[in-house]
């Protein structure tokens, strides 16, 4: 199974806040920090993680690109890169994962429903007759 993309992440911080990510961001920067600012926070370092694979992509395909001559200059830009973007993959898998884990944990508590007409309160019970200490025949 593939780790979640930040979309994915997103669109499940929706549906378990109610809200749509801007929203939450907003509201999150006004609270202390808590479960929402952390969501929102893995959620960010995920879609850095996500850009930087991207770009980095690029940047490798630009280098072998086949008109392209690949000289001892390219050999380590293409080594580097290739570094960067395995290490970018293995900080996106492992923000993927553990958002992913806290998120399937985490359940929306439906609204309370709406109060009653405030009942009677209940009638107490009548007493019970005392028992004589005096024994009968």
């Amino acid at each position: 199974m593939s780790p979640l993309t930040s979309t994915e992440i997103a669109g499940r911080i929706e549906d378990l806040y109610g809200a749509p990510l801007a929203d939450l961001t907003v509201h999150a920067q006004d609270q202390p920090p808590g479960m929402l600012s952390a969501l929102l926070g893995m959620h960010d370092d995920l879609t850095l993680a996500e850009r930087s694979i991207d770009s980095l992509r690029d940047h490798l395909a630009r280098l072998v690109h086949p008109e392209r001559q690949i000289g001892r200059h390219e050999v380590s830009h293409l080594f580097h890169g290739a570094r960067r973007l395995a290490e970018a993959v293995a900080v996106r898998e492992v923000q993927a994962k553990s958002v992913a884990a806290v998120l399937q944990s985490l359940t929306r508590v439906p609204a309370p429903a709406p109060s009653s007409p405030t009942a009677s309160p209940p009638v107490p019970a009548p007493p019970l007759p005392l028992q004589s200490a005096a024994h009968s025949r």
